[in-house]
């Protein structure tokens, strides 16, 4: 109903577990490392709970969207039921044939040749339980005793539990024991800071389309406080806000709508918090507080926001970098606008959409290294490793990207679903600038939001290592390459004693990937490998300014 009126593509704050809206929190980061970590583990269980609303579905949502291929996923959606019917629930989503002979036995000999089968075709198999506190024990009790299904060296099920603080009080019971002992990886969910929450109604906002404030900074403290910092009640207070400033006419939601919002959405929840708050008053100092609050509900000014144009107060941004190799095509700098900033096109032109082969959007990408590619050659990545860049081809978030913070070509799908691919040279909120076919388009990033499914090819600069993989435990001059780089960033302090990768270096190694949002499985592998080319600011076209939050 609002959204044309606010200018909008779509409704901002849904309830949905929509990826696409995820916010990565330093909390949802860890979260999310620590579910990647716990998956890539052999058997046992993976825990993650939350309050009601803090997100936990959403972040598993995005999850699946990022596990690698070679992996089998069931998804339970109601454990409230008995063991036998969750068994007949995991062979459905696993496509399993129960046969007639409805038996826990049955179901179980049936799953666990499928899980053979599987695991002898390289495969792995992953099951999710959504609301796991409404589990009875002794659905939790077979649950445990799928996590004996193995082969001499694999464990052949790896299970995901998501629920709320209740769940924990059941597996802390005594009885419980022997299930808490196979959690391999357990994290849990808080509510958003006040700080976190501002960032995270901005980013839905962006995503929704927005290019102005809706919500002026002092009313972030009211929201926190009216929300306790839940996604899902911030969503619903926003929504019925704007659905407020909308029925009022407002340019955005002040004080008095907020509240107005709030009430309608807690209702009495709302005011039994404030009632079991508030002490008993004398009434002299009640009458000061009402003539307070009447006066800020009826004379807060409903002020219109002004942002500032896009890369202001960022010298940086309009500035192009010299490239890294011989050739054409500097970085891309996104231009800057006196004024007011202009509202960026919602929809491609068409121009934007025409077919754009990756052959081609290689070419422009190889352009913004200082490369000239001819798009007949197909062997492209072949051809960026003779300049010594690596490419890296993924399914990932947008704040991966952001992470990564080099230039990516991002496989789009039209409105007929055919794929074509363009370069995205530049990004700063949800203002991007796109390459394609040898054009650029200044666009909003929600213009292209619903149309990217997270796969894109990047390049960056590889280190001259003699091993692609080096897991814990090996040896050799990769291990010393490592300990050099964490020592340049401040992770480690080198001892000379850097043979193996153990130990402190190990654990170093780790807190490094946490604190990039990777799984922290002490790997050094291409991704982590590129999280560490950004850390250490090597040359070559930047997707946003060096030193850009």
């Amino acid at each position: 109903m609002y959204t044309s009126y606010f200018g909008l593509n779509e409704i901002p704050f849904s309830i949905a577990p929509d990826p696409l809206y995820l916010y990565m929190s330093e909390q949802h980061r860890e979260a999310l490392a620590h579910l990647q970590y716990g998956i890539k583990r052999d058997g046992g269980f993976v825990l993650l709970t939350g309050e009601v609303g803090a997100g936990k579905t959403t972040l598993c949502r995005s999850l699946l969207e990022q596990l690698p291929e070679g992996v089998d996923v069931a998804f339970v959606l109601n454990p409230k039921v008995s063991a036998i019917e969750l068994l007949e629930t995991i062979c459905d989503e696993l496509r399993i044939d129960r046969g007639k002979q409805g038996s826990i036995k049955n179901l179980v000999d049936r799953l666990n040749t499928y899980l053979l089968e599987t695991n002898a075709r390289g495969r792995k198999t992953v099951l999710f339980i959504d609301e796991a506190q409404n589990l009875s024990l002794d659905v939790l009790e077979q649950l445990r005793l799928l996590t004996n299904l193995e082969t001499n060296r694999y464990k052949l099920l790896q299970i995901v539990l998501l629920g709320q603080p209740e769940l924990l009080s059941i597996l802390n019971r005594q009885e419980m024991r022997q299930f808490s002992q196979r959690i391999t990886a357990r994290y849990h969910l808080g509510p958003l800071d006040a700080k976190e929450m501002d960032s995270y109604v901005r980013h839905r906002l962006e995503i929704a389309g927005c290019d102005r404030l809706l919500f002026p900074e002092p009313l972030s403290k009211t929201l926190w406080h009216l929300s306790g910092g839940i996604p899902r009640l911030i969503n619903l207070i926003c929504d019925r806000a704007l659905l407020g400033a909308y029925t009022l006419n407002r340019p955005q939601v002040n004080r008095r709508i907020l509240r107005q919002a709030a009430r309608e959405v807690l209702g009495r929840q709302q005011q039994g918090k404030v009632k079991k708050a508030a002490p008993a008053m004398a009434l002299a100092a009640l009458v000061i507080l009402l003539c307070i609050a009447a006066f800020w509900y009826w004379m807060e000014p409903d002020s219109t926001a002004i942002r500032l144009p896009f890369g202001a107060g960022n010298s940086s941004s309009a500035q192009t970098q010299k490239p890294v190799l011989e050739g054409k095509s500097p970085e891309v700098a996104i231009p800057s606008r006196d004024g007011l900033a202009e509202a960026l096109p919602r929809k491609w032109p068409e121009a934007f959409a025409a077919s754009r082969s990756m052959e081609g959007a290689f070419a422009d990408l190889a352009g913004l290294w200082g490369l000239s590619y001819n798009p007949d050659r197909p062997d492209y990545c072949s051809y960026a490793s003779e300049y010594g860049l690596d490419c890296l081809v993924r399914k990932d978030s947008l704040e991966t990207l952001r992470k990564m913070n080099r230039p990516a070509i991002l496989t789009l799908h039209g409105e007929n679903g055919a794929p074509f691919h363009v370069v995205m040279s530049r990004l700063e909120g949800n203002r991007a600038i796109f390459i394609a076919g040898g054009k650029q388009f200044e666009l909003a990033f929600s213009a292209i939001a619903s149309h990217w499914v997270g796969e894109y090819l990047l390049l960056w600069h590889g280190p001259p290592l003699q091993q692609e993989v080096v897991a814990p435990g090996e040896t050799g001059a990769s291990v010393a390459w490592l300990a050099k780089t964490l020592q340049e960033l401040g992770f480690y302090e080198i001892t000379g004693q850097e043979v193996r990768l153990d130990g402190p270096l190990l654990d170093a190694f780790k807190r490094f990937q946490v604190s990039n949002g990777l799984t922290p499985d002490g790997v050094l592998g291409p991704m982590t490998l590129a999280h560490l080319n950004t850390a250490r600011n090597l040359a070559g076209p930047h997707l946003s300014p060096l030193g850009a939050s």
